[in-house]
């Protein structure tokens, strides 16, 4: 007779295993063992970037830190497109590449932000990166919780991708122009860039997600503002990048309260 299934014969308490279920066309629950290693793997290693700009900026090496953020970004943009190309997407590498972004979009940035200046600030400059930080956690928890309903074409708030290459390109930018981010005046401004940051992480701003944009035609008027893009970042690179990011993070609310402006009035009732 068939020994009754046991969850314990799963493992022996010596080695880390991942089992899943999952429905096949019958309708019966199949167990699955192990993880997919590429879409993992990239996964990894956008952890390992996260986790490598931290030490960096411990060390004082904020143009490094800056760097291995937006590698963390790269990556990040590149295991889910791998996972659905080789449909290899799994609820552990969802989850894990959520717990990986938190790592290197939330806490990354958030300490290397405050190592560089917003601890001249005291209380106020670690309670800024802490906002921050706690913001990231509420973005990807809320992204997570709607994934299914919500519209492809955009993101509610701001990703907090784009929300960390604001904070790593303007460590980028004052690095590598010797600006001192521990002078009082600019570690405020840099304070309230960050929790502006943070704000419109958790904010209802709709922004164009561009995944659209993947397979589809578009005009070659298109190809202009690309190119402009293009040459502003290569002009001087951490400058660049940081205004692509202000101008993409501006971009929620301007055209919110531009929808609204469009949006005819009631009609008003004549006597």
């Amino acid at each position: 007779m068939p020994t009754p299934h046991n969850d314990q014969d799963d493992h022996d308490g010596l080695t880390f295993e991942v089992v899943e279920e999952e429905h096949d066309e019958g309708g019966k629950k199949v167990r699955n063992k192990g993880i997919y290693l590429l879409p993992n793997l990239i996964t990894t290693a956008a952890l390992f970037s996260g986790f490598y700009a931290i030490i960096a900026a411990m060390n004082g090496r904020f143009e490094a830190a800056a760097i291995a953020i937006f590698v963390a970004a790269l990556f990040d943009g590149m295991d889910g497109r791998v996972a659905r190309m080789t449909n290899t997407q799994s609820p552990f590498g969802a989850e894990y590449d959520s717990l990986s972004d938190m790592v290197s979009f939330g806490i990354a940035p958030a300490l290397v932000v405050f190592t560089w200046s917003l601890q001249s600030l005291g209380k106020i400059g670690w309670i800024c990166a802490f906002i921050y930080a706690v913001a990231a956690a509420f973005r990807l928890a809320r992204f997570n919780v709607q994934l299914e309903v919500a519209d492809k074409r955009y993101f509610t708030g701001l990703a907090s991708p784009l929300a960390a290459a604001i904070i790593a390109s303007m460590v980028w930018a004052g690095f590598d122009n010797r600006i001192a981010g521990r002078e009082q005046e600019l570690a405020i401004a840099i304070a309230v860039i960050t929790v502006l940051s943070a704000f419109l992480m958790v904010s209802n701003f709709r922004y164009y997600s561009f995944k659209e944009l993947d397979r589809s035609r578009v005009p070659f008027a298109v190809m202009l503002p690309v190119v402009l893009v293009f040459g502003i970042v290569n002009y001087d690179l951490p400058i660049g990048l940081l205004t692509v990011s202000l101008v993409y993070a501006v971009s929620g609310p301007v055209s919110t309260v531009w929808g609204r402006r469009k949006t005819p009035g009631e009609p008003q009732a004549r006597g």
